[in-house]
């Protein structure tokens, strides 16, 4: 006899178990049962973000991990992701305002340098210091000279950050057109997510073009072996983030990943490296 109400139901096991047998009669099934796995696997992802924190606090590394995009990716939702149940004591979130009139008079890299995490830290940059290589051009909120002294300043910088020991992992969430605006026209139908719709957001699809001809540039001129470009496909919010959390797990040898209960292995339909074609792509 099949049980129909959610309070017949005595353990977990019993409520997936009917879930399971009749998730084809109602489609309500498959999305809690798809929601429940997505929790599930979540949970293990961040018990194991905290073994690799707890190692980077030990052994006082240093690891800044770059959230770029275009907007409406599933940038910060994801950021919110991986910290969720991290110590705020050896972790922090950058996401600066507009430069000051001092910071525009000031070598750019100047207020990012302060941002860097210490010894045994991890810093999530919610944009970066790439804002210059997309956006700002786009958007003629830098010069051509600026634009041009950034692309040669980069790599140089990055690799000292990496000679001096620090980690930076550089992850570009990327959407199609048609995905963008659903999700802006979600934003603007939500009156607790209105704030996130912004004058740059009402740009990005008029200027999409434009946009994807700078961050190819960006991918070909930044992207290098001590700090390359991953491309996350996040049309899938869900699966971008736990694929995200996963590729980060996976680069490092910390205490107890060997008793994982989770596979560490990334998706390569959602993550993957960078690499260099002769057509651009639209990221």
């Amino acid at each position: 006899m099949k049980k129909s109400k959610i309070l017949d139901f005595i353990t977990t096991e019993e409520l997936m178990s009917f879930l399971v047998e009749n998730q084809e009669e109602n489609p309500l099934y498959k999305n809690v049962l798809k929601k429940f796995e997505y929790e599930n696997e979540l949970l293990k992802l961040q018990s194991e973000l905290v073994n690799l924190q707890n190692w980077i606090s030990t052994e006082k590394k240093k690891v800044a991990i770059i959230f770029e995009g275009r907007d409406a990716s599933g940038k910060g939702g994801t950021i919110r992701r991986f910290r969720e149940h991290l110590n705020p004591r050896s972790m922090r979130v950058v996401a600066l305002n507009k430069p000051t009139e001092v910071e525009q008079n000031q070598w750019y890299f100047n207020r990012y340098i302060k941002e860097l995490p210490n010894a045994g830290e991890i810093v999530f940059f919610d944009r970066s210091w790439y804002n210059r290589a997309v956006v700002e051009p786009v958007m003629g909120f830098c010069t051509e000279q600026q634009y041009e002294q950034f692309m040669v300043q980069v790599s140089e910088f990055e690799h000292m950050l990496y000679e001096s020991g620090t980690y930076i992992i550089k992850l570009w969430f990327s959407v199609t057109k048609e995905e963008q605006q659903a999700r802006f026209d979600s934003r603007l139908n939500n009156p607790l997510k209105k704030w996130k719709y912004s004058p740059v957001d009402a740009k990005g699809q008029e200027l999409w073009d434009e946009f994807s001809h700078y961050i190819n540039q960006m991918f070909t001129r930044t992207h290098n072996s001590f700090s390359p470009w991953i491309i996350v496909n996040a049309n899938d919010k869900n699966a971008a983030r736990l694929e995200s959390i996963r590729y980060v797990l996976s680069l490092f040898n910390y205490k107890g990943k060997e008793d994982a209960e989770v596979n560490l292995m990334v998706d390569p339909n959602v993550i993957e490296r960078y690499y260099r074609m002769v057509k651009e792509l639209n990221h």
